[in-house]
């Protein structure tokens, strides 16, 4: 039992322990409520940005990032306004930082929609929020990352220093007069063993003492060396050596290295040091000595490496707390924490941080410092930069230079050179013109204006004649952040142009220009189009003196022009004026082909070309040969587009003046081909099937019910139809053999019976030949039409309903309270 106890504790403490790291490490990664957006960079924004675009996020999810993880409101509103500060900078075109939902001000350009809630959850967990903590500079150079794993090269030639030890390998090749080669192992008494030579004790010697011993040693046995005789010692297999890391690194312990190993070799392995561990006073000790002390800053400023020594068996490297480090945030190239040594400055540490941007005011430096059991704000200006010594916690905040210029003066409008310029001294506003190129030849020389701006930043207008000021009557002093606007008589009024329609290649509006005549308009429209009549062109004219007193006062005039088809200078030598709109006619008795087709079950199916105004189906079908003998005729269709029928687009829906019972019959016929779709317009497409009776037609030729033929038509004829489609929602849409002795509700057994949400009383069949037929309400019972062969049965779904059921029954039991309510009132009336 006690056992049993024991094992229950365990697997609880070991659950908790797992319950405490995850939270911890949540919190850690989640809580930004210490960020202050104001000390971040342009930079930073813009690195957050990219990741979260890249892991498809837009502006706002990041915000609702920001919100979950503790960022305060303010702090969100100053973060919404640098993320729009910083994509305003960057022209669209360029814009690799894009919303997909470029139409809010938080959400300008980005890609995907995404919304947190159907985001991946790996996505979403990640903390894009890293990147604005604060960073321990050369942190990130020992971190596992394959572009820099600081691995000893051990391809490069023997170091002349290296020092021999055992498990090494020595390379002897002996060439010249005498020809050999020895791989030779260093024993672990540090000794080699040349064959008929000797052993050679080569132990803790350096590569270059031991080429001389080994050398001496050759020449001793008889080999000629350097009378036509050479040898050459190089390391074969190098040896391990075990070195311990010490102190505030992430996995502290002993590793085995390979001999040539440096110190960053021993620290990249140990993962680098700590957020508490010193970059700056890494000790190399041996044989319990303090044998080099390694600053990674001279790597990474400087690039040396003097102090990066190779390591030797049992060597110890420790890493050390800082003792002092600092912040720098703001308008500096590498915001980040800084370490800083005995003896260092200001000046120092901002040449770490590589120096301020380009608009860091560097006059002052605002210092955040710890005092006792607060902080307070101290100013650093720039001629003691090299005198002020940082201390514990001190915060440097770079700030921005003010968007604000001193000696501005800005001109727009109707000059060769808008722009912004020097305010010289005792600039006037006829040299600021001068300066701007002059002025171009459609500047309104009646007035210009200066916006000046007052001692208490409020705006006022001063307006001028530019006309005195170019004539040096008038000359007014000019004075910072004046704008001067001249305008352009193009600006004050509307633009000129001209219209032509009709018979021309091109109709449309055109720039007007003086002395525009009829030709030259016909001409920038592509001159006539086939069969315009030239000899009766309309101008209609504006009319500017109409009479409004007068029910027939003229609203425009019109001029009747006649043109020869040569287009020949001064045939009509009609003079143009702004906004007049020239018609172009056809001529009476132009007439282009119009082509109908006819399909299925005819002798001769094909295009036809109308031939009489009046022709008309009957016609065609004679035309066409006459029906086949397995022609369907009562499943004639006649295909007419909608502008055909009554001048209309057939992309467009008619707005039809209908009550709501006739609307929600269209709408169920709309929703049949739509597969129910929803649409809240009172609006219904019109059906490009015009419903004919084509055995009445072909009976009596030339009837009421003998359509005329219009362009485009088709004429479709089907064989004979044997099945009955069902759809909608019935429980099995199907198509069913035809049998005359079937009823509708039989053919819509065939296809599984109505479903649950029919609307029964809704229900139509649409014919081959393109009618329509809905189902009647007879007293309380459905009357459905007759179903025919090809027929197609639709049953559509009932509309949903907008409350509850027990909302439906007390209205339909107050409904009923009312009417017998009515009902005993006129019985009580009548006694």
């Amino acid at each position: 039992m006690n056992k049993f106890n024991f094992r229950i504790l365990l697997v609880v403490f070991i659950v908790c322990c797992g319950v405490i790291k995850h939270v911890s490490a949540q919190t850690s990664l989640q809580n930004i409520s210490s960020i202050n957006v104001d000390d971040l960079s342009d930079q930073q924004i813009t690195q957050l940005l990219q990741q979260a675009q890249n892991a498809g996020l837009t502006d706002a999810d990041l915000i609702q990032q920001a919100q979950t993880k503790g960022m305060s409101g303010s702090q969100i509103q100053k973060l919404q306004a640098r993320i729009q500060s910083i994509r305003s900078k960057v022209p669209k075109q360029n814009n690799k930082l894009t919303d997909s939902t470029d139409n809010t001000g938080d959400n300008v350009g980005r890609r995907l929609n995404y919304k947190p809630d159907s985001l991946d959850t790996t996505v979403y967990r990640k903390d894009f929020f890293e990147i604005l903590r604060p960073k321990i500079f050369g942190a990130d150079l020992f971190k596992n990352s394959k572009n820099s794993s600081f691995e000893p090269n051990l391809k490069l030639a023997t170091p002349v220093n290296y020092i021999i030890g055992p498990d090494d390998q020595l390379n002897i090749s002996v060439y010249g007069s005498s020809s050999v080669n020895w791989k030779l192992d260093v024993s672990p008494e540090g000794n080699i063993n040349i064959p008929n030579v000797g052993v050679i004790n080569v132990g803790g010697k350096s590569i270059e003492l031991a080429s001389s011993l080994i050398k001496s040693r050759l020449s001793a046995s008889n080999y000629a060396i350097g009378r036509g005789t050479n040898v050459q010692i190089t390391l074969g297999n190098i040896r391990s050596i075990k070195v311990i890391i010490v102190g505030q690194v992430q996995k502290p312990g002993t590793y085995t290295l390979p001999s040539l190993a440096t110190v960053f070799n021993a620290l990249y392995a140990s993962g680098g040091p700590t957020e508490n561990g010193s970059l700056r006073l890494i000790e190399v000790i041996r044989n319990n000595r303090i044998i080099r002390h390694l600053d990674v800053y001279d790597f990474i400023v400087k690039g040396s490496q003097k102090d990066n020594i190779s390591l030797q068996d049992q060597d110890i490297v420790r890493v050390p707390t800082y003792r002092t480090r600092v912040q720098l945030v703001g308008q500096i190239k590498i915001p980040a924490l800084f370490e800083v040594l005995p003896g260092e400055n200001l000046d120092n540490i901002l040449n770490y941080a590589g120096g301020f941007t380009d608009s860091a005011y560097t006059a002052r430096i605002k210092v955040s410092q710890i005092s006792d059991q607060q902080r307070k704000i101290t100013d650093v200006v720039e001629a003691d930069y090299k005198n002020y010594v940082p201390l514990r916690g001190d915060k440097y905040i770079i700030e921005s230079i003010i968007n604000r210029f001193e000696n501005r003066v800005v001109i727009k409008g109707a000059v060769f050179r808008p722009g912004d310029y020097e305010l010289q001294n005792g600039l006037t506003l006829n040299q600021l013109i001068t300066n701007a190129a002059g002025l171009k030849e459609d500047a309104f020389m009646e007035r210009g204006t200066i916006t000046r701006l007052k001692s208490d930043n409020s705006t006022e207008i001063i307006g001028f004649n530019v006309k005195d000021v170019i004539n040096k009557a008038l000359n007014i002093p000019l004075q910072r952040e004046d704008i001067v606007n001249i305008s352009s008589i193009f600006d004050l009024r509307d633009k000129y142009q001209v219209i032509i329609n009709g018979s021309v290649r091109k109709p449309g509006k055109f720039p007007f220009s003086e002395n525009m005549k009829v030709e030259d308009l016909i001409l920038k429209a592509g001159g006539f189009a086939e069969g315009a009549s030239t000899k009766r062109i309309e101008v209609a004219r504006r009319v500017n003196n109409a009479d409004p007193s007068s029910k027939n006062s003229s609203v425009a005039q019109v001029f009747s022009v006649n043109i020869e088809g040569q287009l020949k200078p001064a045939e009509a030598n009609f003079v143009l004026q702004p906004f007049d709109i020239v018609s172009i006619y056809s001529l009476p008795g132009f007439e282009k082909q119009k082509t109908v087709k006819v399909e299925g079950e005819v002798i001769y199916p094909g295009s036809y070309t109308i031939k009489t105004k009046n022709e008309k189906i009957s016609d065609l079908v004679a035309r066409a040969g006459g029906l086949t003998a397995s022609a369907d005729i009562e499943g004639g269709s006649l295909k007419r587009e909608n502008i055909a029928i009554l001048g209309i687009d057939k992309r467009k829906a008619d707005t039809l003046e209908i009550t709501r019972e006739r609307m929600d019959r269209l709408s169920r016929l709309k929703r049949s081909y739509k597969d129910s779709t929803k649409n809240d317009v009172d609006t219904a497409m019109r059906n490009n099937f015009v419903g004919i009776d084509l055995p009445k037609i072909l009976k009596s030729p030339g009837s009421k019910d003998d359509l005329l033929l219009e362009d485009g038509d088709i004429l479709r004829i089907p064989k004979q139809q044997q099945i009955v489609r069902v759809n909608g929602q019935v429980l099995y849409p199907s198509a069913v053999v035809y049998d005359k002795s079937k009823s509708f509700n039989d053919f819509v057994n065939n296809a599984g019976g109505y479903g649950p949400d029919a609307l029964k009383r809704g229900a139509y069949v649409v014919y081959p030949n393109g009618t329509v037929k809905g189902t009647r309400k007879v007293l309380f019972f459905n009357n459905h039409p007759n179903v025919k062969p090809g027929s197609e049965i639709f049953v559509p779904k009932k509309a949903e309903s907008k409350g509850n059921a027990a909302q439906t029954i007390l209205g339909f039991t107050t409904g009923l309270a009312s009417l017998g309510a009515i009902i005993l009132g006129i019985l009580s009336l009548k006694k």
